[in-house]
This record gives C-alpha cells, sequence and structure tokens, in this order.
C-alpha cells in the first residue's frame, strides 16, 4: 500500500515536469477568474451601477458570457492537457500505480492547480480592480466621486462558480483515465492518423453557408432587418468557417502537394506533409482561432467606433439642441412654456435659434394591399411586422414652417416620405410612392404633391424609423382620427392620455458654451415639470450623460471581452504548436540523421507555421470585411452613421490586432522549435 505523502509528492513533481504546459493554464485560469471578479465587483457596487440601468443589464450580460467563455476555455485547454499527460500517466499504470492511485494523484494535481487559480485570480481581481474601476468612470465621465468596494457576494460567486467548473474538468480527467487501458494511455498523443480523405460534401457545405452568411451581410439594407438577420449570417459563417478549415484545408494542402515545384523543396515537403496526416485535428483549432480573431475584431471595432463617434451620434439623435413636447395644451400654455424658455436661456446667457414650432397626431399605420389602404393604429403599435409610422400635421403649421401659401380643399393632402433607414418595411413606402391617392381608414384623400423636404420631420427627434407625415387642411381632421382610435386601443390610460390628444413641439439651438447650455436645458426641464403635467423636454445636453452611460458601458465591455478572447486565442495557438512541436519532434530528428541540418529544420518550421498561422487571422479579416455593411446598420439604428468614422476605427482595430497576432506568432514558433531540436526531453 502506498505512502499517503506520495501522492503530494508525485503531484507536485508532475506539474514542475510538465511546467511548459501547466504554467500557462494556470495562468490563463487565474486570468479568467480575475475577469470575472472584476466584472461581477463592477456589477454588484450599487453606488456606480443602479439596478436596472443599461449598464447594469450589459454588466450582468457580461458576466454571464465570462462565465460560459470560461467553462468552454479551461475545458478546450484541459483537453491539450490530459492528451499530452496520457503517456505519462501509462507508464505509471505499468509500473504498478492503479487507476485509483492515479486518481488521487490528479485529484492533489488538480487541488493545487484549482486553489493557485482561483486565490491568484481573486487577488489579482482586487489589486486591478481599482484601476479598472477607475477606467469605467473615466470611459462613463463620471469623475471620481463613486466609492470602490470589494464585495464579498463577488468573492463567495467566483470561489463557488469556478470551483465548480474545477471539479468538472477534474471529473472529465478522471473518466478519461478510467476508460482508457494502459496501452492506449502509453500512446496516448502518439497515435497516428491516416491520410484524411477529400471530403467534397463537407467543403460544398461550408462554401454554400459561408456564402449564404455573405449574402445575407451584404443584401441587408434595413438597419431593423440587420438586427435579426445578423446572428443568422453570424451562425452561417461560423458553421462555413469550421467546415472549410476541417475539408477545404486539406484539399488545400493537397493541391499544394500536387504542385511539384513547390512541394519538393526542403522546407516544404515535411511541412505539407505533416499537416496532410493532421489537419483533421489541426483544422478545429485554426477554425477556434479563426473565430475569436473575428469576435475580437468586431466587438472592438464596433465599441471603439460607438464611443469614438459619441457627438456624431447625439446630433444624429437631436437634429436640434432641444425639443420641448407636450399633449393636449392650449394656445396660453404654450405662450408660457415659450416664457419659460425666454427667460431660461437668458439667465443662463445663452440664445436660441433655428426655432421651429409645430402641432401633430401620431398613428401607426399599415397598408393593406388587397383593399389599398392605410388602416391606422395607436402609435407605437407594432404587433404587425409591416407597421410603420405615420404623422398628421395641420396645413397651417407648414405654411409658417415652410414660408409658403398653400391652400388646401377637405379631401386633399401633402405628403412626405421620412427615410431614416431604420426598417426593413418596403412596402407601405414604396406602395404609397407617387401615388394620385391615399385612403386612411375609410376616407380617400387626394395627393396635391409629394414633398421632396420637410422642416417639420427635420425636427421631430420623438419620430425615428421610416413613416409618412401627412399634412391636412386643418387640425379638426386630426382630433378626429385621434377620438376614433384612441378611444378603442387597447394600450395603457397613460398612453392613451398622452398620445391621444394633439402634441405641440417647440425645437430649437442653442448659443453658448455647453457648461450654459446644459445649465439652460436643466433650468427650462425643471420650469417645465414644476408648471405641466405633460410636458418633456429632449435634449443633446441632458441626455450625454445617458450616452455616456451606454456607449461607453459598450466600449468597456467590447474591450473587457476583447481582452478575454484574446487571451484564449493566445493560449490556443501557444497549445497547439506546443502540441504540434512534440508530435513532429521525432520526425524532424529522423530527418536531422539523415542529413537535414538545423537551417533545414528551422526554414521547414517556418514555412509549416507560416502556412496555417496566417490563415485564420486572414480568414478573420475577410469575415470583417464582409460583415462591414451589416454592421454599419447595426451602427445606425445606435445613431451612428458616420461611416468613415467606423471604417478608420476598424482598419486601426485590423493593424493593432495584427501586430499583436505577429508577436504571438514569433514567441510561440521559437518555442515549437526549441522543442524539435531539443533531443534531450
Amino acid at each position: 500500500m502506498m505512502n499517503s505523502k506520495i501522492y503530494g509528492k508525485l503531484a507536485v513533481t508532475n506539474l514542475k515536469n510538465n511546467r511548459k504546459s501547466y504554467i500557462p493554464y494556470i495562468l490563463a485560469s487565474a486570468f479568467s477568474v480575475m475577469m470575472y471578479f472584476i466584472m461581477d465587483n463592477l456589477y454588484r457596487n450599487r453606488s456606480l451601477v443602479e439596478k436596472g440601468s443599461p449598464l447594469a443589464i450589459m454588466l450582468s450580460y457580461a458576466d454571464a458570457v465570462l462565465l460560459i467563455f470560461s467553462i468552454i476555455f479551461l475545458f478546450y485547454i484541459n483537453s491539450f492537457l490530459i492528451k499530452r499527460r496520457k503517456k505519462e500517466l501509462g507508464i505509471y499504470n505499468i509500473l504498478g500505480m492503479g487507476k485509483g492511485h492515479l486518481g488521487k494523484m490528479l485529484f492533489l494535481e488538480s487541488v493545487i492547480t484549482t486553489v493557485a487559480s482561483i486565490i491568484g485570480g481573486i487577488l489579482a481581481g482586487i489589486l486591478l480592480g481599482k484601476l479598472v474601476y477607475l477606467i469605467l468612470l473615466k470611459i462613463l465621465h463620471m469623475g471620481g466621486k463613486i466609492e470602490y468596494r470589494i464585495s464579498l457576494a463577488s468573492i463567495r460567486m467566483t470561489t463557488i462558480f469556478f470551483g465548480a467548473i474545477f471539479i468538472l474538468i477534474f471529473l472529465y480527467n478522471l473518466l478519461q483515465m478510467k476508460l482508457s487501458n494502459p496501452i492506449e494511455l502509453l500512446r496516448g498523443g502518439n497515435t497516428g492518423e491516416r491520410e484524411p480523405k477529400t471530403k467534397w460534401i463537407m467543403t460544398i457545405i461550408g462554401i454554400f453557408c459561408l456564402a449564404g452568411g455573405y449574402s445575407i451581410a451584404l443584401i441587408t439594407k434595413e438597419p431593423m432587418a440587420a438586427l435579426g438577420k445578423f446572428f443568422i449570417a453570424v451562425i452561417l459563417v461560423i458553421i462555413g468557417t469550421y467546415a472549410l478549415f476541417m475539408a477545404g484545408s486539406i484539399a488545400f494542402l493537397k493541391m499544394l502537394r500536387n504542385k511539384k515545384s513547390y512541394y519538393y523543396k526542403t522546407r516544404h515537403f515535411t511541412a505539407v506533409s505533416g499537416m496532410i496526416y493532421r489537419m483533421k485535428q489541426n483544422a478545429v483549432g485554426l477554425a477556434n482561432i479563426c473565430i475569436l480573431s473575428t469576435m475580437v475584431l468586431v466587438l472592438v471595432s464596433m465599441t471603439v467606433s460607438l464611443y469614438g463617434g459619441l457627438n456624431d451620434v447625439i446630433v444624429t439623435r437631436f437634429p436640434y439642441e432641444a425639443q420641448i413636447t407636450s399633449s393636449g395644451i392650449n394656445q396660453k400654455e404654450e405662450g408660457q412654456i415659450e416664457e419659460i424658455i425666454k427667460n431660461m436661456t437668458k439667465k443662463n446667457h445663452t440664445m436660441p435659434t433655428s426655432q421651429i414650432r409645430f402641432h401633430v397626431g401620431r398613428f401607426t399605420t399599415v397598408y393593406n394591399n388587397k383593399t389599398k389602404k392605410l388602416d391606422m393604429m395607436a402609435a407605437g403599435d407594432y404587433t404587425n411586422s409591416n407597421a410603420v409610422d405615420l404623422v398628421m400635421i395641420p396645413l397651417s403649421d407648414y405654411n409658417q414652417t415652410e414660408r409658403k401659401n398653400v391652400k388646401l380643399k377637405e379631401n386633399e393632402v401633402l405628403l412626405y416620405h421620412r427615410n431614416h433607414k431604420r426598417t426593413h418595411k418596403k412596402s407601405d413606402t414604396e406602395a404609397l410612392k407617387n401615388k394620385k391617392v391615399i385612403q386612411l381608414n375609410s376616407i380617400s384623400y387626394k395627393v396635391v404633391d409629394e414633398l421632396d423636404r420637410l422642416a417639420i420631420a427635420k425636427a421631430d427627434t420623438t419620430s425615428f424609423i421610416d413613416g409618412w407625415y401627412v399634412v391636412v387642411k386643418d387640425s379638426s381632421i386630426i382630433t378626429t382620427y385621434l377620438k376614433d382610435i384612441y378611444e378603442n386601443s387597447n394600450i395603457y390610460d397613460e398612453l392613451k392620455e398622452y398620445y391621444g390628444k394633439i402634441q405641440y413641439s417647440y425645437s430649437f439651438n442653442l448659443n453658448g458654451s455647453r457648461a450654459n447650455r446644459a445649465k439652460t436645458e436643466k433650468s427650462i426641464q425643471k420650469q417645465l415639470q414644476k408648471k405641466f403635467a405633460n410636458c418633456s423636454i429632449e435634449s443633446r445636453e441632458l441626455s450625454r450623460e445617458s450616452f455616456y452611460e451606454l456607449y461607453g458601458g459598450f466600449l468597456f465591455i467590447g474591450i473587457f471581452l476583447g481582452i478575454i478572447f484574446l487571451m484564449a486565442t493566445t493560449l490556443i495557438i501557444y497549445y497547439k504548436q506546443i502540441s504540434e512541436g512534440y508530435d513532429d519532434r521525432e520526425r524532424y530528428q529522423i530527418m536531422q540523421k539523415v542529413g537535414m541540418s538545423k537551417k533545414e529544420v528551422r526554414q521547414s518550421i517556418r514555412s509549416q507555421v507560416l502556412l496555417v498561422f496566417f490563415l485564420p487571422l486572414i480568414m478573420a479579416v475577410i469575415h470583417l470585411a464582409f460583415a462591414f455593411k451589416i454592421i454599419t446598420k447595426l451602427l445606425s439604428v445606435l445613431n451612428l452613421t458616420n461611416i468613415s468614422l467606423f471604417f478608420m476605427y476598424t482598419v486601426g482595430t485590423v493593424a493593432v490586432f495584427a501586430v499583436i497576432y505577429a508577436i504571438i506568432y514569433s514567441i510561440t514558433a521559437r518555442e515549437y522549435y526549441k522543442i524539435i531540436i531539443c533531443r534531450g526531453e
């Protein structure tokens, strides 16, 4: 019976002997623990994050993503380790250690790696958490007024979650050992593979999936459609990537082998022949690297662009500096609102400019292809997928804002199409263009003119999807429609009360410093809340803080997840190179014994690594290039319409990532070479 102390000594010795594999694993595990702890600790800091706020929701989702990703990533990395350990465990088994003894040894190894990872990760999280917290405050423009706290609940939950992950990994390793006989363990990772056949069906599936994903990305024109189709495209591209790496890569390598001028060279012969025989295993790792690289590029380029273009976003969302909206008020009350604006702007040393006042009635409409009429519903009712907005304007407001003197009869209208390109519903817009008559519910109207421009539409910041503006003879027509539709609608009473009456809007710009504009808008908001029940103000400066919270949160989480995906990419590349190195070592040593010089070995290694190493990066950049158009549509939903700015940040992200990728290449290629030329290991 073995002395119980021997298990501990064996566990420590094994970890030391396999330090080239286990030190990166422990560091990666500790890094995953640290990132999860920091994110969870920020989420639980209620002085920083209010429960239910956009930032709280984003942090909670990021928390879940980190946990799920950590499970997949740690199991994936563990598969490399257990493969390298099988031969060692087989030797122990043949020398007399039963599987029960091996299980005890593996248990102690797991305890050591688990304790080191969790304690190291939490301590690193505590040390670096304050720095991350300060970076987040800087991104959110909050200053240093919020206290940094270490949550005991975060320490407890991090320990529980990652403890459970490491227990599952240990049980998996134990099961692998139990199911293997000593001979299989001895063979371990040296099990040879037959030359894989070219799988044309899988290759064709990969090509079709990739083509389908790219096509969706290229042909999707409307931003709201992009929201749903983007994820379909992502799934197709992922499937296509795996299929092409697993099947298409073999076809590509065989094509190189058939090209005699390339294949029959010392540095290419060993590389290509070796890759063909192991491509089935190699391809999955390369596909993982490609997908992770694409995720890093997309996440970082999108979030950096959103944050970098925040001023453009705010201007797009608010074409005017401020818009005051009220429902069901009379002319006297409108005069009081204008008086408040006059007094507050003067008091805070600002001057209102480009002022525009108008009245509207808001509805949702669906074009009925059978009856050729617009079925009108309460505003915001998008239960029908083809619904778009319809805004009614009295003729007097149109003439005032456009400085015209147009006259309309009772059943005549002017029509303007507001095309924000934010929906995929083309049936309404296309069907109504160039129409001489439109039918709203049961009443037909003659379209006197289809307008090319409308100042009210530009100032109408509350409407931000495609729709129509209909100019009618007088406000009594609008009132009739509002009464008929809203009294029979199923919307909340508060919304019925607000939207069921004609709305008054007053939009204007402000001259003055940003600080004075912010003071003016806050003063106006305070006065309006005091005097009017259904009156609100939307403005650039009042909304700037919430935009920084939303888009700053996107940036923080994008960078945060980008870092952990980059770490995963690095580790997968490292372990792939280490695993390949041990698999190739014997073959290269035989080559050296029959006359191959170390220089030729190095050239062969460089050829093999370059052959496959930069392929995932090239594919990731191609994926990003095809996704560029649909990403711009997604960004337009978030009010970023500056495509050149997104292009600039995307190119910068790719350049930085390529440099980091090249550094990883140089380090891992060196490790691969060391393993190949080291005869004594």
